[in-house]
């Protein structure tokens, strides 16, 4: 990986439990743990903003019922 001067380096405390989650997450998807970080940084951006703006945050199933509202972000 090369690192560019655009990037910063960050050092980050997990507990063994979310280390292997991200580890696991990274495995299943073919990608890196830093991916998936720079991935749920993006998720939560989105959160944030749709709060916001008074707007909720969910999962749909096809036929676009709300299966689950995502709170608390």
């Amino acid at each position: 990986m090369a690192i560019d001067k655009e990037t910063v380096r960050l050092s980050l405390n997990l507990s063994p439990e979310l280390n292997e989650r991200l580890e696991q997450l990274a495995l299943s998807n073919h990608t890196t743990k830093t991916e998936i970080l720079r991935k749920a940084i993006a998720l939560y951006d989105v959160a944030a903003e749709a709060k916001l703006e008074k707007k909720r945050l969910g999962i749909l199933d096809q036929n676009k019922q709300l299966l689950t509202e995502i709170v608390g972000i």
